[in-house]
């Protein structure tokens, strides 16, 4: 998971985390951030196994940090493995961290024009999910131009609307991670 910083997207991942605990998956996260252990802490509530990845003062992770924070660790009890990546939609999208889907978030307090100012991060990503999809009348965000700003750069990626508060999207999103999970166990 990748974004801007206060794109909702630790709220995000602590409502995914659960619901997929609940519903008998097994899920677990890594979080970089470059100062303290917040999120982790935030995302245990979720009963989810977490660490933390301080990254003393790096704008991304990095390969070998998920490695050295994996080796004790054993993946294969996981269905899901989530990495939230340091909040920042520049040196983010230049690493491959080995993910098998980079999901990019966007905030609607952040603009429409996000995808078009910061195209690599909307072009490296498979995912796009347009956060606080509640509060999108009161920003006044445009839905419509933000989708067209992110199919611009990346005209395959698959959009989600969702509000992690409200829960508005979110079971769409469940259900494209099942029948991704299915899809990657068929290989």
């Amino acid at each position: 998971l990748v974004s801007s910083p206060g794109s909702g997207k630790t709220t995000f991942l602590e409502k995914t985390l659960t619901q997929l605990r609940s519903d008998g998956a097994r899920a677990a996260a890594l979080v970089g951030d470059l100062a303290t252990d917040n999120d982790a802490r935030r995302l245990a509530n979720s009963g989810a196994p977490v660490k933390q990845i301080v990254t003393v003062g790096m704008c991304h992770l990095e390969a070998e940090m998920i490695t050295a924070h994996l080796a004790d660790w054993d993946i294969e009890a996981f269905d899901y493995l989530f990495i939230e990546n340091v909040g920042n939609l520049v040196c983010p999208s230049g690493y491959d961290l080995g993910e098998s889907l980079r999901v990019v978030l966007l905030s609607v307090t952040e603009g429409e024009d996000k995808p078009l100012k910061y195209p690599p991060m909307f072009h490296s990503s498979d995912v796009a999910i347009i956060t606080k999809i509640d509060i999108a009348a009161a920003v006044e965000f445009d839905v419509a131009a933000a989708r067209a700003s992110i199919l611009a750069v990346s005209p395959e990626i698959q959009i989600f609307e969702v509000s992690a508060k409200t829960g508005q999207g979110m079971d769409a999103w469940y259900a494209f991670l099942a029948e991704r999970r299915e899809q990657m166990a068929a290989r």
